[in-house]
């Protein structure tokens, strides 16, 4: 059995994904990329071994129930546990939008993704984070879930009219603080890490944060000792946002 400790991370193949990936890598870390494509998966699995990280890639869609399943079966069969889960994946779907304008496919399949992906990645791999001695589960927020900062007419997150993306990560949030409520006591930490405006496909390349240092927000949840918080959203800089 591996005596590495073992994360999965959800949406890896890519952007913030792949660098959380790496950095755990470097932290030591056995790496499962889980990434819906099996191809631009392997890519990633081959950049992160070349550079000697331990990584394997994970065929996850976190949409379809058989592939949630059969990830959580091999990760079993072959580590017997996992100590860090990050809920990474996630989507800004065509069309999204203002709440007068956002036609009903695209909140579903926000919602599908961004939510229920998420609920289902984590109740299939809970019985793993159990069998780990201190298991850290981290989601991926934004400041566009922050009802203080989308209500600030002064504050660059209301001009931002995104409702199916905006609405599902505040509902991220929620699962966040329930789920930590939950697991308070058995060991396993919950926390939601908001990376900031990072250059990245959904970001846009433009943003000034890098990859890497959207990263880090999460990696240093997922690393958390024993005494750390549970059931908070973390922002870039490290404090507590909301």
């Amino acid at each position: 059995m591996n005596t590495h400790k073992i994360a999965l991370v959800t949406g890896a193949n890519k952007g913030i994904g792949k660098e959380i990936a790496r950095q755990l890598g470097q932290a030591g870390f056995t790496v499962l990329l889980g990434s819906r494509d099996v191809e631009r998966g392997e890519l990633a699995v081959k950049e992160l071994v070349a550079e000697g990280l331990d990584a394997v890639g994970v065929q996850l869609e976190v949409t379809d129930e058989a592939s949630v399943r059969a990830a959580a079966e091999r990760v079993e069969s072959s580590y017997g546990r996992l100590d860090v889960l990050i809920n990474n994946a996630a989507i800004i779907p065509a069309g999204d939008d203002a709440v007068s304008r956002i036609e009903a496919g695209a909140l579903r399949e926000a919602f599908e993704t961004n939510v229920l992906g998420l609920v289902a990645v984590t109740q299939a791999f809970l019985p793993l984070l159990h069998k780990a001695d201190a298991a850290r589960v981290v989601n991926l927020s934004t400041s566009l879930a922050s009802f203080e900062q989308v209500g600030d007419p002064e504050s660059r997150m209301s001009t931002v009219l995104t409702l199916g993306y905006n609405s599902s990560k505040a509902a991220v949030n929620m699962v966040t603080v329930m789920l930590a409520n939950e697991l308070r006591g058995t060991g396993i930490l919950v926390n939601a890490a908001d990376p900031g405006n990072c250059a990245t496909d959904m970001g846009g390349w433009s943003a000034a944060r890098t990859p890497a240092q959207g990263a880090a927000v999460a990696v240093g949840l997922a690393t958390l000792g024993a005494d750390g918080p549970t059931g908070g959203v973390y922002a870039e800089d490290g404090r507590l946002a909301w």
